[in-house]
Order: C-alpha cells, then structure tokens, then sequence
C-alpha cells in the first residue's frame, strides 16, 4: 500500500481528486513509484475534460486542446514539456501504444466544443462516444495492453459523464449544451429558466434522465473487456450517487452533495478491484 505521489505530478493528481475523491481509497493500492503512469494517465484524462467542459468559451479551449495535441504529438520522440507527459513517456508502456490512441481524445474534445443540446437520452449517448470511448481506449490499453477489448470502458465512461454532468444543471442553464436532452425538457415542461429553480418539474425531469442512466449502466456492465482499476470506482460510486438522487426529494441537491467519500464499501471495491487488476498482469 502507498501514499500518493508528491512532486510536480502532485497538483493534477489533486485537481483528479477534487472530481472524483473516492480515487483517495484508491490509490492506498497503486505504487506510485511502480504505476506512476497509471496515476498520471488519470490525471491527464481530468485536465483534457476540464478543457472540453470546463472552458465556457469554445475558441479558448481549443488553444489548450491544440496544445495537448502538440504536446502529445512530440512526447513519443523528446519526452513531454508537461509534468504529465513527463512521467507518461517515461513509461515503456507509452511506447507501446500507437500515436492515434494518443490524439484521439483531443481530437475529439475539439470536435465537440461547439455541439448542442442532444434531442433524447439515444443522442446524448451516441455525442458523448467520440471523446469517452477514446479515452476509455487509452486507458484500456495502458493498463490491460493493445488487444484489450476497451467497449464496456467506453460505454462506462459516457454514462458517468452524464452522470456528472447532471451536477452542473443550474449553472450550464445558459450554455448550448444542456444536462438534460430537448426531448425531456419538452415533455416536462422546462425552460432554462426552470433549471436553475427547485421545482416538482425538474426533480421529474432529473429522475427520468436518472431512470434511463441506471438501465444503460446494467447494459454497460454486461459488455464485454476489462475496467481499470479507477474506472471500476468511477462506475461504482455513479452508479450509487444515480440511485441515491433518483430516490431523493430533490435530485439535484443530492447529486451535489455527493456521496460519503470512504467507508468500508468503497475500500473492499477497491480492493477486489487491485486484485482483479493485478492477476491480469500476471
């Protein structure tokens, strides 16, 4: 068992953490010094979707995407200007991996800066692919190797994002891309306005969506290849937030809050996850 890394990787580990701070339970389990590219692989998965949602204006997060872009581009031969990168292609593993698996991501983070509301929850799925499921076949290659087969990861990963993205219902209000689907505004009866206001309406309206993210999640869950060790504690503790907010007066506030962020539950998932991980390396 070990701490979390210190150093430079230091800072975007924290700003990881701040998203999803069960990974605290998780990283008692990952050698920093053995896996640091593990950790780092996380964190640059953070800072490329704080670009792509996080930047309300588009023309400003594409010069940070395009950068990520070069960097990565020229990490493979000279080794990264980023803390990030640093530590990746220190990594044999990085080597390993096509450039594509690299630039996918950004590629699509770009692609969908300007992209607005989806029509139905079918849409909002089939939008978030590009840029989760790229991810998603990173990360599945980095720690499960080239044929590893990354589709329940992708999936996983488009579910807890709109699963996330819930969260941010009132203050996306204004955006172009809403939380919830245009079919769900319509049929309950919301405005953007509506949004931003505790309301019967939108606390139907979130346990709808919520309705729809927990039967996709049983799906995901059936498909087939391996989830990292972080993205088995991603699914996990979404799956609980989802359920905990679809039984809750108001949805929105406990979708806020969160969930307690240790307890015995999450340290034995992590656990059986470390496990799992670890006989897949042999």
């Amino acid at each position: 068992m070990s701490e979390a890394p210190h150093g430079p990787l230091q800072s975007y580990v924290d700003k990881w953490l701040a998203v999803q701070p069960q990974q605290r339970v998780a990283l008692v389990f990952v050698d920093p010094h053995r896996h640091a590219g593990h950790i780092a692989l996380a964190a640059l998965e953070q800072e490329l979707l704080a670009a792509a949602y996080g930047i309300r204006e588009p023309q400003v997060a594409a010069v940070k995407l395009n950068w990520w872009a070069e960097e990565l581009a020229g990490a493979a031969q000279g080794g990264g200007r980023h803390p990030l990168t640093q530590v990746l292609f220190d990594d044999e593993r990085a080597q390993a991996l096509p450039a594509e698996l690299w630039l996918a991501p950004v590629r699509a983070a770009i692609a969908q800066l300007e992209a607005g509301t989806a029509a139905d929850f079918g849409a909002q799925l089939v939008a978030a692919e590009p840029l989760h499921g790229a991810l998603a076949a990173l990360e599945t290659a980095w720690w499960f190797g080239i044929d590893a087969d990354p589709r329940r990861a992708g999936r996983v990963a488009v579910l807890a994002h709109l699963c996330h993205a819930l969260r941010r219902l009132q203050d996306d209000a204004e955006r172009d891309r809403l939380p919830l689907p245009m079919a769900r505004l319509a049929r309950f009866g919301l405005s953007r306005a509506d949004l931003r206001a505790t309301g019967e309406a939108r606390a139907e309206a979130l346990r709808a969506q919520l309705g729809d993210l927990a039967a996709a999640w049983r799906e995901a869950m059936a498909l087939a290849g391996p989830l990292g060790m972080f993205r088995t504690l991603e699914a996990r503790e979404s799956i609980r937030l989802a359920k905990a907010a679809a039984r809750a007066g108001d949805p929105l506030a406990t979708l806020q809050r969160g969930l307690p962020g240790s307890g015995f539950g999450l340290t034995l998932a992590a656990w059986r996850a470390a496990r799992r991980w670890r006989r897949s390396e042999g």
